[in-house]
């Protein structure tokens, strides 16, 4: 998908379109017009931000997630310092460290996907959900940014090439956070995130024994993985799958079956 900006591709489209937009404001006819770009949205210089995208093909990449996503419980489940933390501590983490871990086997499982632009609602369909009363939240469809911003974070893991055991000790940086709230356990979870990245040196340095800023690169891409919102992976990711649902009721059905 072409994520270039459709409304300043060059200078002179730049030039036309502030020409256009000059000799439109006289003709009130045309004033609707003017402020469209080429799918119907407001045309604003931030045009990836409200551009929105959906996935090219949702039944194979939605099936790859889901199988990522298996995973990436199943790696808590079968960490035996995770399983020793009160229940309550257990969701919180789970709540916190789902997203940045998921993102991490997507990257390590090469998991690639492209997206197109999201078809627009029917006037009848934007009015029946405006009149629903709902407690429901309110959802909104991933803008092509966020998505580039998320497909950025994976293309850095790549240009990293982890080794198997790199993401397993990263993976246990993640899970282990003290700084998420109202831990009971917040030191013995500190104490175990030190482990993490300790094991995580041992592990690159006889790897990348000449590479001796790889560790704090390592560390440096891990943070930003914490850009990428819960709600755009759900959204963009599940939201075909699930529906409705809400995606962290089946995660936490996974981690306690």
């Amino acid at each position: 998908m072409d994520g270039r900006c459709r409304c300043t591709d060059n200078g002179d489209r730049q030039s036309n379109a502030i020409l256009y937009n000059i000799l439109s404001q006289a003709d009130n006819n045309m004033s609707a017009y003017s402020t469209l770009n080429y799918s119907g949205t407001p045309h604003r210089c931030n045009c990836q931000v409200t551009r929105r995208v959906c996935l090219k093909s949702p039944a194979d990449i939605c099936q790859e997630a889901s199988a990522v996503l298996v995973k990436t419980i199943q790696f808590m489940k079968n960490l035996p310092a995770f399983k020793q933390l009160p229940v309550s501590d257990q969701l919180s983490l789970l709540r916190s460290c789902w997203a940045p871990l998921f993102i991490l086997g997507l990257a390590q499982e090469g998991v690639n996907f492209e997206v197109i632009d999201a078809p627009a609602d029917s006037m009848l369909k934007r009015i029946l959900l405006k009149s629903q009363k709902s407690s429901e939240p309110d959802r909104q469809q991933p803008s092509l940014f966020a998505v580039n911003k998320l497909k950025s974070c994976l293309k850095k893991f790549w240009s990293l090439d982890l080794s198997p055991k790199e993401y397993a000790c990263l993976k246990g940086t993640m899970i282990f956070n003290p700084d998420v709230q109202d831990l009971k356990a917040s030191l013995f979870v500190e104490s175990l995130q030190q482990e993490a990245q300790q094991a995580l040196r041992e592990v690159v340095q006889p790897l990348h024994s000449g590479d001796r800023g790889r560790f704090a690169r390592i560390l440096l891409t891990a943070s930003t993985l914490n850009t990428i919102t819960p709600g755009l992976i759900t959204e963009l990711l599940f939201r075909p799958v699930i529906g409705q649902a809400d995606l962290l009721d089946f995660l936490v059905d996974m981690l306690f079956s």
